[in-house]
């Protein structure tokens, strides 16, 4: 690590230990969702009128619903009918995921890049997990989306931090470091702070631990899998993981010998949510 890096991630750390790291917060609908969401006496009516009141994510929960990933037998128009297909906490779950994206934005260009290039990796990430969760695992689809939709949501007080800084703002060589370094346990640090469930807190610590373990199949291994899928053919070295001897892929009960294969026939609806959900 450079020493600017580790000067870098000294410094983030400390700050940690201070609790006087500026931590990213969830937008306000986002949180107002979550609380109807558990609330066990809400009401469709309820989370609709919270999330009327955001006509762009509504009008994005409406296209989700006429996606082939819900395969509604009629088209959807209005955010009531959205909802009652979808479910209370398929919606809210799907909202709270989408309303982070106002998160990754920047005045600086250079951070604003990055920031829009990693919720782009998120939602990527996003749709093969829950394809994934659908087709090998009885973990909630919902879930397994917003897993990938927050895996690297550590990122984004490292990116603050260096647009403030601008030795670390110049040198994207040390801002690489510091993010690799750094974003899995500040992801689960923030979750935390936002009082996710622990199976969530627990995906952007562990999604990239290759020696992760779990009695059953978990949303950490969904993260993993998806992300090495991703790397498929290109020249990171996560390609050249031998994935047959990895437990995420043993335990979603992926063949080795036959998972392009198999992930060849979900590419076409990893595909499509990821356009529904943009």
């Amino acid at each position: 690590m450079s020493n600017l890096a580790q000067q870098v991630k000294d410094d983030i750390v400390a700050q940690i230990k201070k609790d006087e790291l500026v931590l990213p917060t969830l937008p306000e609908i986002a949180l107002r969702v979550r609380e109807v969401a558990e609330d066990a006496n809400a009401t469709i009516p309820q989370l609709s009128q919270i999330i009327a009141q955001d006509p762009a994510l509504s009008a994005r929960i409406i296209k989700v619903t006429n996606s082939p990933l819900i395969r509604a037998n009629s088209p959807v128009t209005d955010l009531g009918t959205a909802i009652s297909r979808l479910g209370i906490d398929f919606t809210s779950n799907l909202a709270i995921g989408l309303a982070m994206e106002q998160m990754f934005q920047a005045t600086h260009d250079i951070i604003d890049k990055r920031m829009r290039e990693c919720w782009a990796r998120a939602m990527e990430i996003a749709s093969s997990a829950q394809v994934l969760a659908r087709h090998f695992t009885k973990l909630q689809p919902d879930q397994a989306m917003l897993a990938g939709l927050v895996h690297q949501i550590g990122m984004l007080p490292i990116l603050a931090y260096a647009e403030n800084h601008s030795d670390l703002l110049n040198d994207s060589f040390s801002l690489d470091l510091v993010l690799e370094k750094l974003h899995p346990s500040l992801g689960s640090y923030i979750l935390r702070s936002w009082e996710f469930s622990p199976d969530l807190v627990n995906v952007p610590k562990e999604y990239l631990n290759l020696q992760h373990q779990a009695d059953s199949a978990d949303y950490c291994d969904l993260i993993q899998v998806a992300t090495l899928q991703s790397y498929d053919g290109s020249d990171h070295p996560l390609a050249r993981i031998k994935r047959s001897e990895l437990g995420s892929y043993q335990r979603l009960g992926l063949d080795a010998d036959d998972e392009v294969t198999q992930w060849q026939e979900l590419t076409e609806e990893a595909e499509a949510t990821q356009n529904a959900l943009r």
